[in-house]
């Protein structure tokens, strides 16, 4: 069963930016993963601490995340962030 993807204006910004770097196609794996299962592993992700708690995070490249909250009563992946967190 694959889930709905839901992206925040955030995220939609974040995927221009990523598509101007280069990153278009990394991200776009991730994001297939995701809309099938947001729990598989490989590839890694960490369950995020802080203000972003419940939320899950994988690397895009050493330096780029993709940052999404799950909800599984509805089915759907929150895509938050497509760029770095150091900015």
């Amino acid at each position: 069963m694959s889930w709905v993807l839901v992206y925040t204006k955030q995220a939609q910004k974040d995927a221009k930016r990523l598509t101007s770097s280069n990153l278009r196609d990394k991200a776009q794996a991730l994001l297939d993963i995701i809309q099938i299962n947001p729990f598989q592993n490989p590839p890694p992700y960490e369950k995020l601490v802080g203000d972003l708690e419940g939320a899950y995070s994988r690397r895009i490249n050493i330096q780029h995340r993709l940052v999404y909250e799950v909800s599984e009563s509805k089915q759907t992946v929150k895509i938050l962030r497509m760029w770095t967190h150091y900015e």
